[in-house]
């Protein structure tokens, strides 16, 4: 035999059930909509470029020389260095640009003196 509290109606805990199950069900579906948006927010993120294989260090001032070749992976690079296509890496060091001593570009690409 069902036991109630006194005074509640087999109908009034149904209703008191609903709304729990209601509840529940807008958690559970708001759960949803903020993994939809963790989702689409990553979507919508492009992942980094690559970085650049070679680096062409300038000095500063007018016309801004050539004065280091780098590789794109160097440690030791300034914020004076631009990316640099692997025949301008070589051009630069065939015109007597000189080679980065830590990352030695000159012997990636096989160009030592």
């Amino acid at each position: 035999m069902e036991q109630h509290p006194p005074g509640t109606s087999r109908l009034e805990l149904l209703r008191f059930l609903e709304r729990v199950q209601l509840q529940d069900l807008k958690r559970t579906r708001d759960w949803i909509a903020t993994e939809e948006q963790l989702i689409a927010a990553q979507a919508e993120r492009r992942p980094a470029p690559p970085p650049p294989e070679w680096l062409i260090e300038h000095g500063i001032g007018t016309g801004r020389p050539a004065v280091r070749v780098h590789t794109g992976q160097c440690w030791d690079t300034r914020s004076r260095c631009k990316p640099a296509s692997v025949e301008a890496a070589r051009r630069a060091l065939a015109e007597g640009v000189p080679a980065c001593p830590q990352c030695r570009p000159d012997t990636a690409l096989g160009m030592l003196d």
